[in-house]
């Protein structure tokens, strides 16, 4: 029964339980919000654990994750991208997909080429080394995801994939 609700209440009283009521209302959203901050913090130290061990079994190949990514990227479309499309994809600058073009270019794994309808317009095109190596970072992907995900069982991956792609799928389009 609430304080107010008693007939010998006074309204006077009420006001103590409604502040205490309004603090733990607020006690419990700090603790959402201190809970939230923990998980982002936890998604943050694993997506740098899992970059670490990725840069680790892509260093002897002689590639950046970065550019792994790009690599992968120019390899899922059926005709030569543009650097805008790149950059579009990626969700990055196109200053950021030039750097990676020149260092993939420079190692043989991507080549520029002229666009057949428009002169200033330049497509990115994977190389046979390109695919090779693409070949070869797939394996180490699968390594480095596996020494991450070592301690979960399958039911717990599965549960796991279905809140990243719930996460990655409920995210609004951000434009660059």
């Amino acid at each position: 029964m609430d304080v107010s609700d008693s007939p010998d209440a006074d309204p006077a009283d009420a006001v103590p339980a409604a502040d205490a009521v309004r603090a733990a209302d607020a006690a419990g959203a700090d603790r959402d919000r201190d809970a939230d901050g923990m998980l982002a913090e936890q998604l943050l130290r694993l997506t740098r654990r899992l970059h670490r061990i990725q840069s680790r079994q892509l260093e002897p190949i002689g590639i950046t994750p970065a550019q792994f990514r790009l690599l992968r990227t120019v390899a899922s479309y059926d005709a030569a991208p543009r650097m805008a499309d790149l950059a579009q994809r990626l969700d990055v600058v196109p200053r950021a997909v030039t750097t990676l073009v020149d260092a993939l270019e420079a190692s043989g794994r991507v080549r520029r080429a002229p666009d057949p309808d428009s002169r200033r317009v330049v497509r990115i095109e994977i190389t046979d080394e390109g695919r090779a190596t693409l070949r070869s970072l797939r394996n180490a992907r699968r390594a480095a995801a596996e020494e991450i995900l070592a301690p979960l069982t399958a039911g717990q991956r599965e549960v796991l994939g279905g809140l990243l792609s719930a996460l990655v799928d409920g995210m609004p389009e951000r434009r660059c």
